[in-house]
């Protein structure tokens, strides 16, 4: 209980520490003539992981942990990382694009399309499994698919509007 009680404390304290960084990092992009893209899907991406860390801390705060899902949990964390650093001062939970910015294209970004997405399914999954909490992954796995699946449609249309120069409509 009390590995289960730490581990969910650690992941709310990196999920609010992340909301404080892409606050600021959005502030700046913003600053620098930044245009937001799918702001209306935004509250409802914030509300589906606010349910997922509160679903865990209501059904998991209390249950053995696995150590081996928890080890995947624990490298998905070490891509995170790579993720964030690779993209710098530009990662945020919202989609900003910058004028006149080029894409990143170093370290993951290299590899794959939207490497914090892959990241995000992964966890989204792995976490509660490492609680044995099965039904719990598949439901968030599925709506956050759903939602992903609105994202990455609105990033990859705002992307290839500022590539072109075009003003991408906000979607």
């Amino acid at each position: 209980m009390i590995l289960s009680i730490a581990i969910l404390t650690l992941v709310t304290a990196q999920r609010l520490g992340e909301l404080v960084v892409a606050r600021r990092n959005t502030r700046r992009l913003l600053a620098q003539g930044g245009v937001e893209r799918g702001a209306q899907h935004y509250p409802l991406m914030v509300a589906l992981h606010a349910a997922w860390l509160g679903g865990l801390w209501l059904l998991a705060w209390n249950r053995p942990a696995n150590l081996w899902w928890l080890m995947g949990y624990i490298l998905l964390e070490a891509l995170r990382v790579w993720v964030l650093m690779s993209i710098g001062r530009r990662w945020t939970t919202r989609i900003i694009v910058v004028p006149g910015e080029s894409l990143v294209r170093r370290g993951p970004y290299r590899l794959i399309p939207h490497p914090n997405y892959a990241v995000v399914v992964g966890e989204i999954a792995v976490l509660p499994l490492a609680f044995g909490l099965v039904g719990f992954a598949v439901v968030f796995s599925l709506l956050n698919a759903a939602m992903l699946w609105l994202r990455i449609r609105t990033e990859n249309h705002a992307l290839a509007g500022a590539a072109t120069g075009a003003a991408a409509p906000q979607t």
